[in-house]
C-alpha cells in the first residue's frame, strides 16, 4: 500500500524547522523552497524508482533530473567526461562556488513493489536497494532552494548540481574529475539514504575492481582432455589461494569476487573463464598491498593450468576524507530542522519490513543524534565521493530512508523507497543540505575553515585516480 496525503504529512513534519531555536530568513526560505517543491520531487523521485537504470544505462532517470534543473534555469552541460548520462547544472556567478552531489543508478535483481514483503515488479529486474532515486533527487531539490535566492539577490556566488551516474559499479565521478569539472569548486555537499539522520563523519573502505581472464584450449572432456588446457581450472585455483590468503590478510581487508563465466557446457574443457575482483581496506595504501598480491595469485594459477591470463583495471576509489568542520555546521542545522515524524502507518510498514527481514520490529529512527566522532576503522562500505573528497571538501549528511537494521542492497530499501518513509527522509535531507549550504554562502569564513580541515587532512598526497587510460566503459558489462 502507497501511503500518500503527503502535503499535510510533509508540512506537519516540518514545520518543526524553528523547533526551539532561531532561523534566519534565507534558512526559512529554503525550507520553504523544498516544501513548495514536494510534489514534483517526489514524482521525479517515483519515476526514477519505476525506471531503475544500472550504471551508465540511466537515461531516462538522467533526463527527468536534467530537464527539472534546465526547466528551474539553470544552465545545464550535458554528456560531461564522455559520459552520456553525466551532467552538470550551473546557477550564478562568482565566489563561494559550492558543489552538491547527485546520484541516480539502481543495483541488478532487485526489482521490487512499495510493498513491505519481497514482491518483484519483474523477477531478475534491477531495483533502487541503495536509495538513489530519492539522492539526486534531493540534492536537486537543495540546489534549485539556493538558485532562488541567488536570483533575487539575497546571496551571492555560483551553485553546482553535479549529476553523477554509475556509482554502484565502475564509478562515474572518476571520470568527471579526470575531466576537471571538480578544479573551480569550493566545498562540496553530498548525502546518501540510510536508516540514520546524522552528519556522516565515517571514512568507509578504500576499494579496486579488476577482472582477471583465462585463456587455455578447448578439448572433448572425455575423448581428449589431455589436449585441452582448462581456463575454469585456473579460476578454481586462483579463487582457492584468494580464499586461502584470507588468513593472512588485516581484519580490516575485504575480498570479494564474482565468477562471469567458469565455462559453458560440461562435456568440454573451457578454454575461457573471466571473474570479478574487488579488494578493499581502509586506507587507499592498505588496498594496494594486497592488490599486488592478489594479482600475482593470477599468474600463480595461470602456471599451474598451463594457460594464459590477464588482469584488467577496472576503477578503484578512496576512502572518504572527513570534514568534520563542515559536518559541525550540518550537525546545527539538523538540530534546527529536528527530527522526522511518522505516521502509525508508516511505523506499521517498517516493522513489517523489519519482520521480513528477521530484525527486530523497533521502527523508525526519528531522533536528532549527536555529532560522532570519527573512528579509525569505521567499516561499512564504499563510494567514490571518497575520491571527489580527496579534491575539493566535502560535507556529508545521512537521512533515514528505511527502517533500523534494514539490510542495505536489498529488496526492503527498494520497498521504503517508493512509499512515504523514503520521501520524508529526501525532503528532510534536501532542507539540511539546502540550510547548510546558507552558513556556507552567508560566512566565507566558514568556507574557509572548511578548506582549510581539508588541507590539513590532505597533507602533501597527491591525487591519483585509479582509472584505466581511455573513455569510461559505457556498454560493459
Amino acid at each position: 500500500m502507497r501511503i500518500h496525503f503527503l502535503n499535510l504529512l510533509l508540512f506537519l513534519s516540518t514545520i518543526t524547522v524553528l523547533y526551539g531555536q532561531k532561523v534566519s530568513p534565507n534558512k526559512k526560505a529554503v525550507v520553504q523552497s523544498v516544501e513548495n517543491q514536494s510534489s514534483k520531487l517526489i514524482n521525479i523521485s517515483d519515476k526514477i524508482w519505476a525506471h531503475a537504470e544500472i550504471a551508465f544505462q540511466e537515461t531516462q532517470s538522467y533526463a527527468l533530473l536534467a530537464d527539472y534543473a534546465e526547466a528551474k534555469g539553470f544552465t545545464v552541460e550535458r554528456g560531461v567526461a564522455e559520459i552520456p548520462t553525466a551532467f552538470v547544472a550551473t546557477y550564478g556567478s562568482g565566489k563561494p562556488v559550492i558543489g552538491i552531489l547527485g546520484e541516480f543508478d539502481a543495483l541488478p535483481g532487485l526489482s521490487q513493489k512499495a510493498v513491505p514483503t519481497k514482491d518483484p515488479f519483474e523477477a531478475g529486474k534491477p531495483g533502487h536497494g541503495c536509495g538513489h532515486n530519492l539522492f539526486g533527487t534531493a540534492s536537486l531539490g537543495a540546489a534549485i532552494a539556493i538558485k532562488e535566492l541567488i536570483e533575487q539577490g539575497k546571496l551571492k556566488g555560483t551553485i553546482k548540481f553535479y549529476g553523477t551516474p554509475a556509482e554502484e559499479k565502475f564509478f562515474g565521478k572518476l571520470w568527471m574529475i579526470r575531466a576537471g569539472l571538480f578544479k573551480d569548486v569550493d566545498v562540496v555537499m553530498d548525502w546518501h539514504p540510510g536508516p540514520e539522520t546524522k552528519a556522516a563523519v565515517q571514512t568507509g573502505l578504500a576499494l579496486v575492481d579488476f577482472t582477471v581472464e583465462f585463456k587455455g584450449q578447448a578439448a572433448h572432456a572425455s575423448a581428449d582432455p589431455w589436449n585441452g588446457r582448462s581456463a575454469s581450472d585456473a579460476l578454481e585455483l586462483y579463487t582457492t589461494g584468494i580464499n586461502y590468503y584470507r588468513e593472512h590478510i588485516k581484519p580490516t581487508v575485504r575480498i570479494h569476487y564474482h565468477i562471469q563465466d567458469g565455462g559453458q557446457v560440461v562435456n568440454v574443457v573451457p578454454d575461457y573463464s573471466r571473474l570479478w575482483v574487488r579488494v578493499r581496506d581502509v586506507k587507499r595504501e592498505g588496498m594496494t598491498e594486497v592488490y599486488e598480491r592478489v594479482k600475482k595469485m593470477a599468474e600463480g594459477a595461470a602456471i599451474m593450468a598451463n594457460v594464459d591470463y590477464e588482469v584488467k583495471l577496472v576503477s578503484g576509489i578512496y576512502e572518504v576524507l572527513v570534514n568534520r568542520t563542515g559536518a559541525g555546521y550540518l550537525q546545527k542545522n539538523l538540530e534546527q530542522l529536528g527530527p522526522l515524524t511518522y505516521t502509525p502507518e508508516e511505523t506499521n510498514f517498517a516493522k513489517k519490513i523489519q519482520e521480513a527481514t528477521g530484525k527486530p520490529q523497533v521502527g523508525l529512527h526519528s531522533k536528532v543524534e549527536p555529532l560522532e566522532e570519527t573512528l579509525q576503522n569505521s567499516g561499512g562500505g564504499s563510494t567514490d565521493v571518497g575520491d571527489v573528497s580527496w579534491v575539493v571538501p566535502v560535507i556529508r549528511l545521512s537521512a533515514a530512508t528505511a527502517p533500523i537494521g534494514t539490510p542495505w542492497h536489498s529488496w526492503a530499501v527498494v520497498a521504503c523507497g517508493g512509499m512515504s518513509i523514503g520521501h520524508k527522509g529526501m525532503l528532510h535531507a534536501s532542507k539540511a543540505l539546502a540550510m547548510t549550504m546558507i552558513d556556507l554562502y552567508e560566512d566565507p569564513k566558514k568556507v574557509e575553515a572548511v578548506k582549510a580541515e581539508f588541507n590539513q587532512r590532505k597533507g602533501d598526497h597527491v591525487y591519483a585516480g585509479l582509472v584505466p587510460d581511455g573513455p569510461p566503459p559505457i556498454g560493459k558489462e
